[in-house]
């Protein structure tokens, strides 16, 4: 299979993970030892550079925003695809875009994410 369609795939599995609100398959996604930066991390955890280290962090963050998104639903708009990985352009179902840049493992897990949100998100 090609990186394209197996990135396409993945995202798709990464996007119905997220719209069935399973924590566990989420986190599928997501290597142990992931690097992960938003701007919902500097409100959610005081953190000024807005990164979180590993999967035990990023979990309690997703859990955190589970809760705080009980109508949550992603739609894919565009996949844009590197050597490494991939960046992804959804709409949220508050109506706010967002683009995550996703560099991926040789498990093709999810190494070093960065999130950037047109709009603010809680």
């Amino acid at each position: 299979m090609g990186v394209e369609k197996s990135h396409r795939l993945l995202i798709e599995e990464w996007i119905e993970s997220w719209n069935s609100r399973d924590l566990d398959r989420i986190m599928a996604h997501y290597a142990p030892s992931v690097e992960f930066e938003a701007n919902t991390v500097v409100r959610r955890w005081n953190r000024p550079d807005g990164r979180l280290h590993g999967a035990n962090e990023l979990r309690e963050h997703f859990r955190i925003g589970l809760e705080l998104a009980p109508k949550l639903y992603f739609e894919l708009e565009e996949i844009f695809l590197s050597p490494s990985g991939y960046a992804v352009l959804y709409r949220r179902d508050n109506g706010n875009r967002v683009l995550d840049v996703v560099e991926l493992n040789t498990n093709q897990q999810a190494v070093n994410v960065r999130a950037y949100y047109l709009g603010e998100q809680a």
